[in-house]
């Protein structure tokens, strides 16, 4: 009996250690955005996923991140032959150099939706996850990058000529 007692308090006693352990956090980890496609035309079928608490502000923020991932940062290919973007812009400090620029072109109703659409949108890779507070959703946005490219040349940002 006394060894009964002892194994449920040891029972108890280790259940209470392992559920007082840190708190599973429901956050959703980013994945990298990825090119899906080249069009003909100059344009990108680019993969990404947005955090935001409405739909609408979700498709927003998507297209606006592929924006400035194509200009700034580069998009690794998924595996389907197409090659990496490389970045527009490859100066390290084009974001304070050029600061009201960015600001005038990342607003509400900047210039970047131009260059941005859901034309080669496709139902298996649009996903929503919702929790209480924030919807994730996984989006395919095409970017005209040979435009946003000009755009970029015109306004003097990046150089006509070069590596570019």
């Amino acid at each position: 009996m006394k060894k009964l007692f002892l194994f449920v308090v040891l029972c108890t006693f280790v259940l209470s250690l392992v559920s007082c352990g840190p708190k599973r956090s429901q956050a959703y980890y980013d994945q990298p955005s990825q090119v899906l496609s080249a069009n003909f035309d100059g344009s990108y079928v680019i993969r990404t996923q947005v955090r935001s608490k409405d739909a609408v502000t979700a498709f927003t923020d998507a297209q606006r991140k592929v924006v400035k991932e194509v200009i700034f940062n580069g998009v690794k290919a998924a595996n389907n032959g197409v090659s990496d973007l490389k970045p527009l812009c490859f100066d390290m400090n084009a974001q304070e150099k050029y600061e009201d620029y960015w600001n005038a072109f990342f607003s509400d109703n900047g210039p970047w939706k131009q260059f941005t659409s859901y034309k080669d949108r496709r139902a298996v890779t649009t996903g929503y996850e919702r929790d209480g507070r924030q919807m994730v959703e996984t989006g395919t946005v095409t970017v005209d990058r040979a435009g946003l490219k000009k755009k970029l040349q015109d306004d003097g940002i990046i150089p006509k000529e070069g590596r570019y």
